[in-house]
């Protein structure tokens, strides 16, 4: 069976050489941990469920909503990357509540009756993050926003708020600083209004059912990968100052999120 490795989370066009380089330098620090059949390539092309259950994954990274929830049993958590950029530090990022600069608004709740954009509601930066933020100043109210655009990707909600369609859209720090260093025009015209509550970062994870001896193989190879002179250059395109052990219950504070919308009478983002 080949194996299988995704970083599908922050693998934008512009920075996809950076990629492949920090793969590459992960690749061999996982065959000098001792691991055999370790892919030379990154997987991509495919829906992540599809990644997140295939019997082959040695290694991808995950958001943490679906980690903690529709892929809970499919994922183990092993290590998170240490993010050098706004909102984000040790292992843990927040999302920037991104708004026009020329909107009025002063506060979340300015934003009452207005247009949301979204990636997707199993997104915890773009959807998760904004909802809880958005249920403690909208409690026992299950309507928030006038509409919600689920657009896919953070740089589509950019673009939509951008261009009038959505007067709102929480991006994740990491996202926005990397569409900031590759096309600035992007977020040209827009500011932050808020920051969310901080979780934990994205993690880079292998099967739940992955071999003990194996999983330590693959985080050791991670760390050392972290630490690798050679990959620094790489690793400097996408913000990674460093790699910090994780697990899966360092994302249960995600669920809290949810579970503490809900009580609030705000269960879904709307």
């Amino acid at each position: 069976m080949i194996a299988v490795a995704t970083l599908d989370m922050y693998d934008l066009p512009e920075i996809r050489a950076a990629t492949n380089d920090w793969w590459a330098a992960i690749a061999r620090h996982l065959a000098a941990a001792g691991l055999d059949n370790v892919p030379a390539a990154l997987t991509r092309g495919r829906p992540v469920a599809v990644n997140w259950r295939d019997p082959a994954l040695l290694l991808t990274q995950t958001c943490g909503y679906p980690l903690t929830h529709a892929h809970a049993a499919d994922l183990l958590a092993i290590a998170v990357p240490d993010y050098r950029a706004e909102g984000c530090g040790g292992g843990r990022y927040s999302s920037a509540f991104m708004v026009r600069e020329t909107d009025p608004a002063e506060t979340l709740d300015d934003m009452r009756g207005r247009r949301v954009a979204a990636n997707g509601p199993d997104s915890q930066s773009g959807c998760n993050a904004l909802r809880i933020a958005v249920a403690m100043v909208a409690a026992g109210n299950d309507r928030f926003f006038s509409d919600v655009l689920w657009s896919g990707a953070h740089r589509r909600s950019l673009a939509l708020v951008r261009d009038g369609q959505a007067d709102i859209a929480a991006i994740d720090g990491l996202s926005l600083a990397l569409v900031g260093d590759v096309a600035p025009h992007e977020i040209a015209g827009l500011r932050v209004l808020d920051w969310s509550p901080s979780a934990p970062a994205l993690p880079y994870a292998v099967r739940a059912d992955t071999e003990p001896d194996t999983r330590d193989r693959v985080f050791t190879g991670l760390l050392e990968a972290g630490e690798d002179p050679h990959a620094a250059t790489a690793r400097d395109t996408l913000r990674i100052a460093g790699l910090l052990p994780a697990r899966n219950a360092d994302y249960a504070v995600i669920v809290r999120m949810r579970e503490a919308a809900e009580e609030q009478g705000y269960p879904l983002l709307a």
